[in-house]
């Protein structure tokens, strides 16, 4: 699996206008191959920060995403941005879910 996380650094005034696009862009990724998630986040302390986060099945799956329009549309906003996009591209070979944390817990007692 591939994470990537996209952090966005806003020009104030154009928050809304940046809060727009994005919305704009959530249903369509969920529907492209091999999206398995994309979600957007605000920062709690900074309003003006938004984290784009999406998990793909494969690198290729990812690089046709990294290729198609709507990702141009991201690319677009650069004006709209205190600096540049900041890209973490993620591999995953392995994970876990609550089992891992109960274990944990338990080891603690």
């Amino acid at each position: 699996m591939i994470v990537v996380r996209i952090i966005m650094n806003v020009l104030p005034e154009k928050q809304k206008e940046v809060m727009q696009t994005l919305l704009s862009m959530v249903e369509s990724p969920g529907k492209e191959n091999g999206c398995l998630n994309y979600g957007i986040f605000c920062d709690i302390e900074d309003k003006n920060v938004f984290n784009l986060i999406s998990e793909w099945k494969t690198r290729q799956d990812l690089d046709d995403h990294i290729k198609s329009y709507r990702f141009s549309v991201l690319l677009g906003t650069k004006s709209l941005l205190c600096e540049p996009l900041k890209f973490q591209i993620f591999t995953v070979s392995d994970s876990e879910g609550i089992e891992a944390v109960n274990s944990v817990r338990e080891k603690r007692n």
